[in-house]
């Protein structure tokens, strides 16, 4: 499994031939076009920044869109939606927490989590998380502290912050401190195998956001 990250809540993860992609850029996005063919697109919020579902077609492959809610089967790929509780911004949009079981390892996918207080139907549904991909910028959505502490509720084995500009982003930084992991380094992909999971607790992995597919 190969994961890179994008800027924004942009995540594209690859599977063998299998891309997913979750909450990439939309035409009325201020932020730079990233196009490419994907299996599957996800879409936890319909805002500018994190609908652009239409730039992961390529020729006649059209990806399957994901964008509430619900249980999903595709190509032996399962994924869950759930609602979060607490709706996102002066506008009171909707925002879906994602997991994706992919080759034996489970993802967590937060998108625009307002909160991080989950019920514990939501807890429950999302169960034991190998890699969360959780943002730290604040705001409307989750703080560096908020990030930390819905990382220890979920257990994650792999935490991987977004939602930040650059290396010295100081919201990425406060989180970095907040977990234990100021001195963690930016690589440009992770690439994992589900064995590469064993004996990881809350362990950080910072991507650098790439400017390119």
């Amino acid at each position: 499994m190969i994961i890179t990250y994008h800027g924004g809540q942009f995540v594209k993860i690859t599977q063998g031939d299998t891309v997913i992609a979750s909450n990439p850029f939309g035409k009325q996005s201020k932020m730079k076009q990233i196009r490419f063919a994907a299996r599957i697109g996800l879409v936890s919020m319909n805002h500018a920044d994190m609908n652009g579902v239409e730039n992961l077609s390529h020729g006649d492959k059209v990806p399957f869109v994901i964008s509430g809610p619900g249980e999903y089967e595709i190509g032996g790929i399962a994924i869950s939606g759930f609602l979060s509780s607490k709706p996102v911004g002066k506008d009171g949009m909707l925002n879906t927490i994602y997991t994706i079981d992919l080759e034996g390892i489970r993802l967590c996918i937060l998108g625009a989590l307002a909160s991080p207080d989950l019920s514990p139907e939501t807890i429950e549904g999302i169960g034991d998380v190998d890699i969360l991909i959780v943002p730290v910028s604040g705001g409307d959505i989750l703080s560096p502290s908020d990030a930390g502490k819905i990382a220890v509720t979920l257990g994650a084995k792999l935490v991987i912050p977004i939602a930040f500009e650059d290396a010295k982003d100081k919201q990425l930084m406060a989180f970095l401190k907040e977990a234990g992991a100021e001195d963690v380094k930016q690589i440009d992909k992770l690439t994992l195998k589900k064995k590469d999971l064993e004996g990881k607790e809350g362990d950080v992995v910072v991507l650098e956001p790439l400017a390119h597919a």
